[in-house]
């Protein structure tokens, strides 16, 4: 792994389910870019000497193009570069499926930012004639219920962003 001052680091958890972990390169002590690296972590902003193992990303930081850059279009198939993240925030999905002789219904909840709670339902249900294959039962069910969780989503995005505007708000899917 090669790095610069200015790179981000981002560190998966070992534990499922548990958030990742983000900081900002402040210098670099290897040779060529190589750890170990000092890091600021955006969760705690403590610094601390890093030797980064496999469960480790690194996003290169991009200095803003010039003038003259930002004239040009960009190539083919190119992608821009995302902005420094400032921190990593975790969210995460609980599924919950219930079954029946002939039915599956799940219950998808959403744990985010905010203390407010929101859910989709969906169901699958088995149809006389057709092979009776639970999995199959479990994904349409959770499929459904996700896009439920989608939609309830994109509603509550489009409230808040009316309050903010002072105006109606509908962001699109």
């Amino acid at each position: 792994m090669h790095a610069a001052v200015g790179d981000r680091i981002i560190v998966a958890s070992a534990t499922l389910g548990a958030p990742a972990r983000d900081g900002e390169i402040l210098d670099v002590r290897g040779t060529n870019g190589e750890a170990p690296y000092l890091v600021r972590w955006s969760d705690t902003g403590r610094e601390s000497l890093f030797f980064p193992g496999p469960d480790v990303h690194l996003r290169h930081y991009e200095a803003p193009p010039s003038p003259d850059e930002t004239a040009r279009p960009a190539a083919e198939g190119s992608t821009q570069p995302l902005p420094p993240a400032s921190q990593v925030r975790s969210w995460h999905v609980d599924l919950y499926l219930y079954e029946g002789d002939e039915s599956t219904a799940a219950h998808a909840v959403l744990h985010g930012a905010s203390q407010q709670l929101l859910g989709g339902h969906g169901a699958a249900r088995h149809r006389t004639g057709e092979a009776n294959v639970p999995e199959i039962g479990d994904e349409v069910a959770v499929a459904r219920a996700l896009r439920g969780l989608a939609d309830r989503l994109l509603a509550t995005a489009s409230e808040d962003m009316s309050a903010v505007e002072g105006r109606t708000v509908h962001i699109e899917p």
